[in-house]
């Protein structure tokens, strides 16, 4: 099981970034699949986007143009970054990670580990 921890969340105005920070235990870190996920009060937890080596990025459409995953192994760490921000993108952040690369083709997978999640509020 991967230990993961975020960081990064926070409150921020429309329009504003933030960048999300996901780091992996060490010793149990594994490089193939990661992703984030996010959910608001109400709403089902959905996947913002993933990433693997063999597949590359993935991401939902809210995030298409806006967001960008990406990873240093060397680190164990994860990242999102988030611009552009919504009303509409604020929700509780998770870090997921699965063995399988493959887990990476779909955000509707489902993965192994998960963390504690983040929060991020966007409001004027």
């Amino acid at each position: 099981q991967v230990q993961l921890s975020e960081s990064g969340g926070g409150s921020v105005q429309p329009g504003g970034s933030l960048r999300l920070s996901c780091a992996a235990d060490a010793t149990t870190y594994s490089n193939d699949c990661m992703a984030w996920f996010r959910q608001s009060p109400g709403k089902q937890r959905e996947g913002v986007a993933a990433i693997s080596i063999r597949f590359g990025t993935l991401y939902s459409d809210p995030a298409k143009g806006r967001f960008t995953i990406s990873r240093d192994d060397a680190k164990n760490t994860v990242y999102l970054q988030m611009n552009d921000l919504k009303p509409e993108d604020s929700a509780m952040y998770y870090c997921a990670a699965d063995s399988l690369e493959n887990t990476c083709r779909s955000l509707y997978n489902r993965f192994e580990d998960w963390g504690q999640g983040t929060q991020v509020t966007v409001s004027s």
